[in-house]
């Protein structure tokens, strides 16, 4: 996997993390890692079902004292834009 970049969506409520994810993804190229971090309770929900529903890897997940840490690996469903 690829040097992470990262997307802190850290004070943003539902579905902002999944947009601004989805757009993050839409840019990278299949392979590419993504830490998104979040604290929007949902997002523990909602980022793993959309990651699944477009065809990313979700590498692992966190629970942190703030929320969430995502790590994502873009995978080759989307279109790059």
């Amino acid at each position: 996997m690829s040097e992470a970049r990262t997307l802190d969506l850290r004070g943003l409520r539902c579905p902002l993390p999944v947009l601004r994810a989805r757009k993050m993804l839409k840019g990278m190229e299949s392979g590419e890692a993504l830490v998104v971090l979040t604290t929007d309770p949902l997002a523990g929900l909602d980022i793993p079902a959309f990651l699944a529903e477009d065809g990313h890897k979700l590498v692992s997940v966190e629970r942190t004292a703030w929320g969430h840490r995502f790590h994502v690996e873009r995978g080759e469903g989307g279109q790059r834009s």
